[in-house]
């Protein structure tokens, strides 16, 4: 996978290389880099921003700048997915980084100052909100979902199963885990976990995800479609919390 990010603040993305990013690079699974828009500005100042035209508080980044950057890191042939980090957009999460883990390019637009010249949404494939929040940049909301995409490509974690068993992977929140030691300050691991009966551990995770998803984030299970086993299992669960 290729990824470009185009920021006014590149130097915010050299975190990224200490995680699992860096690994993904070190093993020729993605190429990524960073392009400051302000050396594409047609101005002797460099500006990438102005006022808003009718009046109004901040400045806009200009149309031009990300056009002729943009121009340069498309690969036309690859027909990436260019994401626009904007607070409208629509909310980020797991099945859209699952979608963006297929693509071949990404190339991520962080913003600043008050907002966009409205043209510059006609140069995007997507607008996407990290939350319902706002923050002085695109940049964090980029990093979090770059990390977020390349963890789920292949051959980038140490075991590919952890991925997709992760919380929110299933539509259900991840299961209570334990290592050793057995027993610290008197709270024991599950006797369940160190049985050695496959089949009871399976149950054991499938009843407790659910339960965590009951008890922290009831509003997964509106969303999520139960087989006949969860189905039960959650039945139970109800009747222990009452």
């Amino acid at each position: 996978m290729k990824i470009d990010v185009l920021t006014l603040f590149p130097k915010m993305f050299t975190a990224l290389n200490e995680s699992v990013i860096g690994k993904a690079q070190e093993k020729g699974l993605l190429e990524f880099s960073t392009h400051d828009f302000r050396n594409y500005a047609q101005n002797k100042q460099h500006h990438v921003d102005d006022y808003p035209y009718g009046g109004g508080a901040g400045m806009l980044l200009q149309v031009e700048p990300i056009d002729l950057c943009l121009e340069e890191v498309v690969d036309k042939e690859k027909k990436p997915r260019v994401i626009l980090l904007d607070p409208s957009g629509v909310p980020f999460n797991q099945a859209l980084a699952e979608d963006f883990a297929k693509e071949e390019q990404l190339i991520f637009i962080c913003g600043h100052y008050e907002g966009y010249d409205e043209r510059i949404r006609d140069l995007v494939t997507d607008e996407v909100s990290l939350g319902d929040y706002v923050l002085t940049g695109g940049e964090l909301g980029a990093m979090v979902m770059i990390d977020a995409t390349v963890r789920l490509l292949p051959n980038v974690l140490g075991n590919q199963e952890s991925a997709k068993t992760d919380s929110h992977s299933t539509g259900l929140l991840e299961h209570p885990q334990y290592t050793r030691p057995a027993e610290y300050k008197g709270k024991k691991v599950p006797a369940v976990l160190m049985s050695g009966n496959h089949e009871k551990i399976r149950q054991w995770k499938v009843k407790e995800s659910l339960r965590r998803t009951y008890l922290r984030r009831p509003d997964m299970l509106e969303k999520y479609s139960l087989n006949e086993e969860e189905a039960e299992f959650l039945a139970q669960i109800k009747e222990e919390v009452e």
